[in-house]
């Protein structure tokens, strides 16, 4: 019987992947463990083993899209018969179908009927802005084949202004990226804040240890580090913004679990510091210094990939001053860190010194956090970075 080469589910908000490339060809013979594909999500992109030896038979092509825990392909014996792509393709319920202009040669179909398509299918249909529930399927149960999508003339013309689906044109990470950024931006009601805090005792007390502890509290001591310590002491004052909202369902999270923002090749990832509520300075800094390091050689685990309740972004060694960060839905916050600036102040004594300011940048969902609470969460962070011994206690 032949053994299905299921897209594998690497994160808690995984519902689909994309074949990448397939290393073999449809009939090629495949040994056990042996990397036969490559897939990509909106974490990262991850080799495919065969699960069994045997021959290959292809179901999602390069480039399709497929559910999780569905079949991407099957491995049987020389001459078995293995299901097709229409039999082995899953279900899509119709109220996922896009909303585009229906063709007066739609077939007639029930009301809340399931609708069945492969998933090449659905692809090519999006690719030529098709509303796919109008195609006639030739396929068993009426399956919504990729020769039916191939041959469908809609008797409507389409609008003059050409339409884009988020993510056309792209592939891989780059292409999942761009669909959670423009789901968040669609879904959420973003709003922005900025400020800088003062950053002079806290660059002052950061030397005054690091000349204590020598090399031992260096990790420690990082920017980061003490940034995420600054974080995590004002989300336990400020619950609401430790929170999701999707579905209609507001959750404040119990525990801190704080994405830290990782640039790799492909694109852009989010490794978690789980746990973070009570963990000291060096706890973190082990915690960060473990997760970026996984995050760049690509060797976490899909529990620390997901599950964020709140992410930092910074760009400050970039030289950015402020941005406005997007949201990593389904979270109600992130913090965007700039580059830090000095300027020259006047003291209580009006003699003239010099000021390390840090640019912070606060993104948060409007339709569950106010402006006043997220000022407020925003204070008590550059309160907690401005009085340096409340972050070692």
């Amino acid at each position: 019987m032949a053994t299905a080469i299921l897209m594998p589910k690497l994160g808690l908000t995984m519902t689909e992947g994309t074949v990448d490339t397939w290393y073999k060809q449809p009939g090629d013979s495949v040994e056990k463990g042996e990397v036969i594909a490559t897939i990509s999500s909106e974490k990262l992109t991850h080799d495919v083993e065969a699960p069994e030896a045997g021959v290959l038979q292809i179901v999602t092509e390069e480039a399709g899209e497929q559910l999780c825990k569905e079949p991407i392909g099957y491995i049987g014996e020389a001459g078995e018969q293995m299901p097709s792509i229409e039999e082995a393709a899953a279900p899509i319920e119709k109220e996922h179908a896009p909303e585009v202009t229906k063709s007066a040669q739609a077939p007639a179909r029930k009301e809340g009927v399931r609708i069945f398509i492969t998933p090449i299918a659905r692809k090519i249909a999006a690719e030529r802005g098709y509303d796919y529930t109008q195609i006639p399927g030739t396929g068993g149960n009426g399956r919504i084949t990729r020769r039916d999508v191939e041959n469908y003339v809609p008797t409507v013309a389409a609008p003059t202004q050409a339409t884009m689906n988020a993510g056309e044109g792209l592939s891989g990470m780059r292409k999942v990226i761009a669909k959670r950024m423009h789901a968040s931006l669609h879904e959420t009601a973003q709003v922005t804040l900025h400020r800088k805090a003062n950053m002079t005792a806290l660059m002052k007390f950061r030397e005054k240890m690091k000349k204590k502890l020598g090399e031992d509290g260096k990790a420690a001591l990082s920017i980061n580090v003490l940034l995420a310590r600054a974080v995590v002491l004002a989300l336990k004052e400020h619950p609401e913004m430790n929170a999701a909202y999707a579905n209609g369902e507001h959750i404040k999270q119990e525990v801190i679990h704080l994405g830290m923002a990782v640039a790799v090749d492909a694109g852009l990832i989010v490794p978690v510091m789980r746990d973070a509520t009570n963990q000291s300075l060096t706890e973190l800094a082990e915690n960060l210094q473990n997760v970026t390091a996984g995050a760049r050689n690509n060797t976490l685990s899909s529990e620390l990939l997901s599950g964020s309740t709140f992410t930092i972004s910074n760009l400050g060694q970039a030289g950015v001053e402020y941005f406005t960060p997007i949201l990593n839905t389904p979270e109600v916050g992130i913090l965007g860190v700039g580059a830090m600036t000095a300027k020259l102040v006047f003291n209580k004594k009006g003699k003239v010194k010099e000021q390390q300011e840090l640019p912070l940048s606060l993104t948060f969902d409007h339709q569950v956090v106010d402006g006043a609470p997220a000022g407020e969460f925003l204070q008590t962070i550059c309160e907690n970075l401005e009085n340096p011994y409340k972050l070692i206690f």
